[in-house]
């Protein structure tokens, strides 16, 4: 795993350099290479984790493929990228994404060490 920030980045005050960066487990990293390579990812890309308001405990979490902006925290797996805005980090820091598989569904599961409420579904959080 190596971790760069484009630049000295902060976010309300908050001095990013020292928050811990998403983490990724073995499954989750397999699970979003084989989505990576179908989408055919160029070098500029990679998955974006960010915050938005809503949801039933107030913020929840976005997953998707996008292209490296200037401010991102990126970190890579494997050769993966991970790209955080510096407005989600200090919400995500230390968060580790996992892929489940169950008898009733599949899906991303996120163990954020911020979080002091979560949702039923674990796909909103509030801090």
């Amino acid at each position: 795993m190596t971790e760069t920030m484009n630049h000295e980045a902060t976010a309300g005050g908050t001095d990013l350099s020292n928050l811990p960066r998403v983490n990724l487990t073995a499954k989750a990293l397999d699970r979003i290479s084989a989505m990576a390579a179908k989408e055919k990812l160029g070098a500029g890309q990679g998955l974006r984790i960010a915050v938005v308001g809503g949801g039933c405990s107030g913020f929840q979490y976005q997953l998707n493929f996008d292209h490296e902006k200037t401010d991102d925290i990126v970190t890579a797996f494997d050769g993966l990228k991970v790209l955080v805005d510096p407005t989600s980090l200090p919400y995500i820091a230390g968060t580790t994404l996992d892929y489940v598989e169950g008898l009733h569904n599949a899906g991303f599961r996120f163990d954020n060490p911020r979080a002091t409420r979560t949702c039923g579904c674990g796909s909103s959080f509030n801090v």
